[in-house]
C-alpha cells in the first residue's frame, strides 16, 4: 500500500486538514465539517487512483 503515491488527492488532504483546525481553534463548526469532508474528498481521490493502477496492472499481466 503506498501512502502518497501521487498529489492526487494530497492537495485536499492539506487543504481538508487547514480547514478543520481553522474550525477547530474558531469554533467554527460549519468550517471544521467543510475541512473533514475535503480530507474525505483527498482519500477518495487516492483510493480511486491505486484501484485504477491496480487494475491496470492487472491489465498488462493478463
Amino acid at each position: 500500500m503506498r501512502m502518497v503515491s501521487d498529489k492526487h488527492g494530497l492537495k485536499d488532504r492539506v487543504a481538508g486538514t487547514f480547514r478543520e483546525l481553522k474550525g477547530k481553534a474558531t469554533n467554527d463548526k460549519t468550517e471544521e465539517m467543510v475541512g473533514k469532508l475535503r480530507k474525505a474528498k483527498g482519500k477518495i481521490k487516492d483510493k480511486t487512483r491505486d484501484l485504477k493502477d491496480d487494475l491496470d496492472k492487472k491489465e498488462k499481466e493478463a
